[in-house]
């Protein structure tokens, strides 16, 4: 009998443990939603303040708008997902913490909170890269987080907090980590989020919180947090938060970190196919739904089935720092909507979110097909087209319009007047009509477009955007522009040594087997060799041949070349500079294209890296734009050196009658070599390599508190005395 007791006690024990092992880090908090209507919640996102002290305008707009607007939506949740500060200087090169802009936040967070009547309780900042700048490590005098924001004033220490909000038999859960640094560089080298395998231990157990739940409750999970997928380093065992993520099927994951001016489709969506992904998926990703699949109608409905996708939204929003954003999140029976506001025209009088139908852009999900066929939710969820309306007057008028675009006009093919929810109490108001949806069935994604129009008892009116709706659960495809792509498409803590490597591959081919042709072809690169004649005018020989002979003059000039081949080998043995990359009395540190080195203070003889990837904002500038230019305009040069001498000796050959009967278009041709005008304009060239790389070398001085000459004089003098030397070497015949 003893033995079985100590069996049935061991889960519990168990339990405990688990408990007792993630309690340091996870705070967890469960909040009852009263007020709203049956089944929805709402919840406000706000992120990138960047308060600063050389732009007050910020934290005064944020105060003037922010307070009146949350005072009218009345969330159940606010979250600010980090850059609460800049922590920059006035010419944005020097970033460590500001301790006026910290008390500047306090103050005007204070003031929302009150302005709003919201319990402190409910507002939960995150700390995000700029609020980690010069941060040596947590809690230290540097650490301004832990003294003036809300969730340090609360008491929420760990890295990992969350909030359950009940309502009407639904759980909402709200998860939300904190991945910036440990040890908080100063920037650019501080750009990506660096989750530990801790952390994602603690996010695994705080999103697995109700999945043992005996009353099994139905349970939206949402994350949030600073740094987006595409800007996330895996943790050091090699795994990433996207696994955990598709594991629990998030509804969304709500970051900030990249601004509006990368553009306004900051979203992506993730799903684990049942087939194996292409090697590339691991680095990018084209479109915004790429992975996006249709399920046939021989699926199962069974409840397994149901909940066997693993999938998730990620939705950047836009910042407050210029486009003073607010997002309004909505959960209506499980389906997660939201609106952004903007507030660069001034504040809202009304404020609208549709809950139900979906936008089949950005909002759908590949489960939504089989929520369609199998009533997943049940046919009451697909009755009534549903809204959130958000006023400060009393409404007079709500109604919705759907257009049908098959015709390529927005035609009206339903217009109704909505009523609001008798259940509605103190938070927000519902309104919703009954539609025949099976009516809007139909295999595009964007043949039906919903608005909902407004009016209130003063006489103003609002209308929702334009959105595609399916209630098929198919998706609107939407392209991403060139700059959205960079930023959310590409995975670059896991592109960075690849494209680095691929680039060094570059300048060492360059370097190297235009010389190694000298010895095996001898002459067959020489300007004689592939200079145009009757037989030979083939524009594609040309070009490939020209482009090989100017490297082939470049390893002509023995000592350039040689000391460029010097300078890439110390670039990968040595360090590139050293400086302060935490604070400035802090002991100097080296960088190379690994990352900082930094040692630990107590032993003197531990080092380890920080800033991989980070150090790419350093490292692939310098090689893609000066140091990879530098070959190209330095070999043009060379290869003019030779046209001209061949051109020279070839003129000073002839008689000078031949002068007198050379045609007026040959002339100018002579007219220009003889002026040397291509060796003017290589020169022109040197100048704008030699700008950027003086900007690229203050930049590091003004960052890292550095010395030039004494710590970093072949990275920041070698160029520019390559660059003069070469000149020089090619300026005589």
């Amino acid at each position: 009998m003893e033995v079985y007791r100590n069996l049935l006690l061991l889960p519990l024990l168990l339990a405990l443990v688990a408990a007792a092992a993630s309690a340091a880090g996870d705070e967890r908090a469960v909040l009852e939603v009263s007020g709203s209507p049956e089944g929805a919640v709402w919840v406000v996102q706000l992120s990138d303040l960047h308060f600063s002290v050389h732009h007050p305008e910020r934290a005064y707009d944020f105060r003037r708008y922010v307070g009146p607007a949350l005072a009218m939506v009345n969330p159940a949740l606010v979250l600010i997902t980090g850059d609460l500060t800049d922590g920059k200087s006035k010419d944005l090169l020097t970033m460590k913490q500001n301790e006026m802009e910290w008390i500047e936040y306090r103050s005007k967070l204070k003031d929302v909170i009150e302005s709003s009547k919201l319990p402190r309780s409910i507002f939960y900042d995150l700390r995000g890269n700029h609020d980690s700048f010069g941060v040596p490590s947590p809690g230290g005098d540097h650490d301004f987080y832990q003294k003036y924001s809300i969730n340090a004033i609360l008491r929420r220490h760990g890295r990992v907090q969350s909030i359950t909000l009940e309502n009407s038999g639904w759980k909402h859960l709200f998860v939300g980590f904190d991945s910036t640094m440990e040890i908080g560089l100063r920037g650019p080298t501080n750009l990506f989020g660096h989750p530990t395998d801790k952390q994602l231990i603690e996010l695994d157990q705080s999103l697995s919180q109700w999945e043992t739940d005996f009353n099994k409750a139905q349970v939206t999970k949402i994350a949030f947090g600073h740094f987006p997928m595409s800007f996330s380093t895996l943790t050091e065992s090699g795994k990433s938060i996207k696994d955990v993520f598709l594991k629990h099927s998030l509804a969304a994951y709500l970051c900030g970190h990249l601004h509006t001016r990368f553009g306004k489709n900051l979203k992506r969506y993730y799903h684990r196919s049942t087939e194996e992904s292409p090697l590339s998926e691991h680095y990018y990703q084209f479109n915004m739904h790429q992975g996006y699949e249709i399920h046939s109608d021989k699926e199962s409905c069974s409840k397994e089935a149901v909940h066997a996708e693993e999938e998730f939204w990620e939705w950047e929003m836009g910042d407050w720092r210029k486009s003073r954003s607010m997002r309004i999140l909505a959960i209506d029976d499980g389906y997660v909507s939201y609106t952004d506001i903007d507030f660069r025209l001034g504040s809202k009088s009304i404020i609208i979110l549709p809950t139900f139908p979906l936008d089949s852009r950005f909002m759908q999900r590949a489960t939504a097909s089989r929520d369609f066929k199998c009533q997943v939710m049940g046919a009451s969820t697909f009755d009534t087209v549903r809204a959130l309306v958000f006023s400060r007057h009393e409404i007079v008028s709500v109604s919705v319009k759907i257009y049908d675009s098959r015709s390529g006009h927005l035609d009206v093919v339903f217009d109704s007047e909505m009523k609001r929810v008798n259940a509605n109490e103190t938070r927000g108001d519902m309104y919703l009509v009954p539609w025949n949806w099976r009516a809007f069935a139909d295999p595009s994604p964007n043949r039906y477009w919903l608005q909902i129009e407004v009016m209130d008892i003063a006489g103003d009116a609002s209308v929702s955007q334009l959105r595609p709706f399916s209630v098929n659960g198919f998706a609107s495809k939407v392209s991403w522009t060139w700059k959205e792509f960079f930023v959310m498409g590409i995975q670059w803590a896991l592109v960075y040594h690849p494209a680095l490597w691929c680039v060094l591959a570059l300048i060492f081919t360059l370097l190297l087997v235009p010389r190694a042709s000298i010895l095996l072809f001898k002459d067959q690169f020489t300007y004689k060799y592939l200079r145009p004649n009757g037989s030979q005018r083939v524009l594609l020989k040309y070009l490939i041949g020209g482009f090989i002979w100017l490297f082939v003059e470049f390893s002509r000039v023995t000592i350039v070349w040689s000391l460029l081949l010097v300078y890439m080998i110390y670039l990968l043995v040595f360090p590139w500079l050293f400086g302060h990359p935490i604070t400035e009395d802090s002991n100097l540190a080296s960088m190379t294209f690994r990352g900082w080195i930094l040692g630990k203070s107590n032993s003197g003889n531990e080092v380890f890296h920080a800033g991989t990837p980070d150090v790419m904002v350093i490292v692939l500038p310098h090689l893609c734009f000066v140091v990879l230019p530098t070959i190209v305009i330095l070999a043009a040069m060379a290869a003019e050196r030779t046209a001209y001498r061949e051109r020279y000796l070839s003129q000073s050959g002839k008689k000078k009658d031949d002068h007198y009967q050379k045609s007026r278009r040959q002339k100018e041709h002579d007219n220009f070599w003889n002026s040397r005008w291509t060796r003017k304009f290589l020169f022109l060239l040197c100048l704008a390599v030699l700008w950027k790389h003086w900007k690229h070398c203050r930049a590091l001085v003004k960052a890292y508190a550095m010395n030039p000459v004494i710590h970093s004089p072949v990275h920041f003098f070698f160029i520019p005395v390559l660059i003069a030397f070469a000149i020089y070497k090619t300026s005589s015949l």
